[in-house]
């Protein structure tokens, strides 16, 4: 029986920016220069400020779907090993958040928490948040946060700093490519 949480029902969203201000996020951490890293994020706000509010949706789907698809990829990883994906990725991202209260509000994440156990139980990270209302101002930077630490537990199992990226990358690019 199909879930209406189902992820074929979910639209894809704008994944391209979505994946930049990711991979952004994650070269301006690395790089160790915090100019750097506020220069991008100048930029970043720069950019989503220009979105319409159709823009900004599909920013947000776009987001989710990141989520999506980092969690299904540690779903399989996990699951090559016979470990369950939730029981040893949301605690860790749960207590990387507490550890962050300047950009994720205690109040967001149970949220945040929500979208990966749903993508992680193969649903929809944004059809699941959808059913709750709009999202709220308070739950773009733990959103965004998510994707982040999904990508970079990623690129630390991989022991590649831009595994995730790549993936997602390949996957954009179609069956047929590299």
């Amino acid at each position: 029986m199909s879930s209406p949480y189902d992820p074929q029902f979910a639209p894809a969203g704008d994944v391209g920016t979505a994946l930049m201000m990711i991979d952004s996020r994650l070269k301006g951490i690395h790089s160790g220069r915090a100019e750097t890293d506020a220069e991008q994020q100048a930029l970043t706000d720069h950019f989503v400020a220009s979105l319409d509010a159709e823009g900004i949706d599909d920013v947000l789907d776009g987001v989710c779907t990141l989520i999506f698809m980092f969690m299904t990829w540690l779903r399989r990883t996990h699951e090559e090993h016979g470990k369950d994906v939730i029981e040893y990725v949301v605690p860790t991202l749960v207590a990387t958040m507490r550890q962050m209260p300047k950009s994720v509000g205690a109040e967001t994440i149970p949220t945040m928490a929500g979208l990966v156990i749903a993508a992680g139980t193969d649903l929809s990270p944004n059809l699941w948040r959808k059913q709750y209302g709009y999202w709220t101002e308070e739950e773009m930077t733990p959103l965004e946060v998510t994707a982040f630490l999904l990508a970079e537990h990623i690129n630390r199992i991989a022991a590649d700093p831009d595994f995730a990226t790549r993936m997602i990358s390949r996957a954009l690019s179609g069956p047929d490519e590299g």
